[in-house]
C-alpha cells in the first residue's frame, strides 16, 4: 500500500483495494483475510477492518460469519459512488464505461439546462459565466480549461434547482472529469466555447427548449467521439 500525502491510512488502503477489486485482481484468488491484508499492506487490524467496511458500503464486498469476505458482482456495486466510477475507468478496455458515463450525462444535463433556464438565479448565472470565462481565458492551458469546463457544467446542475439532480453533482463531476478529458484528447483541442456559450445565452434568456437542445448537442458530439474510438485506444 502506498500512502498518499494528506490522505488517511484507511483511505489509502480503500483506494488500493478498490482499484484491485474493480480490475479483477481477486477473481481467481478470492479476497484476502483480515490477517492477510495486514501483512500484505503493513496495516493494523483497525485500518484493515475499517477499509473493508468502507468497501462493503460501496457494494464491492460482503462479509458473512464463517464465510469470510468476498467480492460482489458488478450488479451489486454502488455505481453512483464517485470512487467506484473512477476505479471502473481503470479497467482494461474500458470503452463501455466511457460510453455509459456519456449516456448518463445525456440523460441528465440537457434537462438540467432546461430547468436552469426557468430557475437560475443571478448567482447561478454568475457561476455558469465564470466557468465559461475560465474556459476562454485558459484555452491554451489544457488542465485549467478542463477544470473550468467542469465548473461550467456543475454550475448548471446547481442552477437546475432540483435537489435530486444537485445530489448527482459528485457523479457528474467524476463523469465530466473522465469523459471531457477523453473527448478533448480525441478532438485534439479543448471544448467549443461557442457551443457552451449558446447554452449560457439560452439560460440567461429564459429559453428552456433552446438550452436543452444546446446542451444535448454538446454531449451528443462527445458521445459520437467516444464511439469513434477503438476500445484499445480508450484503455491506453
Amino acid at each position: 500500500m502506498r500512502h498518499m500525502p494528506g490522505v488517511s491510512l484507511t483511505y489509502s488502503l480503500v483506494e488500493t483495494l478498490g482499484q484491485a477489486i474493480v480490475v479483477g485482481e481477486y477473481e481467481q484468488t478470492g479476497f484476502p483475510t483480515e490477517a492477510e491484508l495486514c501483512v500484505a499492506h503493513n496495516a493494523s487490524r483497525t485500518v484493515a477492518r475499517e477499509a473493508v467496511k468502507m468497501l462493503t458500503a460501496k457494494g464491492l464486498l460482503t462479509s458473512r460469519p464463517r464465510q469470510g469476505t468476498r467480492v460482489e458482482p458488478v450488479s451489486h456495486w454502488n455505481l453512483l459512488d464517485p470512487d467506484v466510477t473512477r476505479w471502473m475507468t481503470e479497467r482494461p478496455y474500458s470503452h463501455k464505461i466511457y460510453r455509459d458515463l456519456s449516456e448518463v450525462r445525456l440523460a441528465i444535463e440537457p434537462i438540467a439546462a432546461s430547468l436552469a433556464a426557468k430557475r437560475a438565479t443571478r448567482a447561478d448565472i454568475r457561476a455558469i459565466r465564470a466557468g465559461l470565462n475560465g474556459m476562454r481565458d485558459d484555452a491554451d492551458h489544457h488542465d485549467l480549461a478542463l477544470l473550468a469546463d467542469i465548473d461550467f457544467h456543475v454550475a448548471i446542475l446547481q442552477a437546475s434547482g432540483n435537489p435530486f439532480i444537485i445530489q448527482l453533482k459528485e457523479l457528474i463531476h467524476t463523469a465530466l472529469t473522465i469523459s471531457i478529458g477523453l473527448t478533448n484528447r480525441i478532438a485534439g483541442h479543448t471544448a467549443s466555447i461557442p457551443a457552451h456559450e449558446a447554452v449560457l445565452i439560452a439560460i440567461e434568456a429564459g429559453q428552456p427548449a433552446v438550452a436543452e437542445r444546446a446542451m444535448r448537442a454538446i454531449i451528443s458530439e462527445s458521445l459520437e467521439m467516444v464511439d469513434s474510438m477503438q476500445p484499445e485506444g480508450v484503455a491506453e
